[in-house]
């Protein structure tokens, strides 16, 4: 059922997460605001993700991207977390993000340590990075689905 739904098209702002991702895993995720991740279809399978992400105007990056449930939050909120390829210098609360989800790396599963965690996300980020290169994932980097027109705010109507 995960490709049915692909590429899935998504855009919103970028609100502060729960401040694990940089700190312990050394790997910074980018979270959607609540009313984004309410919108992505309830059939897309928890599970990680890759695809191209633009932050603002930026330019298009590779990303990874994990769409589960928050135990933090008893598994009532669905969380969706962008890992984008590329370095940031700053952060970019408050931008919009604006992603294409192209394919699926696997399903979401427990890890027994941080070390087993990291060394997936990695394992993630190379399959991601792989993939990508193939032509029907590179055209959609291309996508004027990135161009935001100048000025335009967006979800904030």
């Amino acid at each position: 059922g995960a490709m049915r739904q692909l590429p899935y098209f998504c855009r919103g702002e970028v609100v502060k997460g729960f401040g694990r991702g940089s700190k312990e895993l050394g790997i910074p995720t980018a979270n959607f605001s609540e009313q984004v991740v309410e919108s992505f279809p309830s059939d897309i399978p928890t599970g990680i993700y890759y695809g191209w992400a633009c932050v603002g105007n930026g330019d298009v990056h590779k990303m990874v991207v994990s769409i589960g449930w928050n135990p933090f939050y008893k598994n009532i909120k669905k969380s969706v977390e962008t890992h984008i390829i590329h370095t940031f210098k700053e952060d970019f609360y408050g931008e919009i993000l604006s992603i294409v989800i192209t394919g699926y790396i696997r399903p979401e599963k427990n890890f027994d340590s941080l070390d087993a965690l990291i060394s997936a996300i990695q394992e993630d980020i190379e399959e991601a990075k792989r993939q990508l290169d193939l032509p029907e994932h590179l055209k959609l980097k291309e996508d004027n689905f990135f161009h935001l027109p100048e000025g335009k705010i967006v979800n904030n109507r």
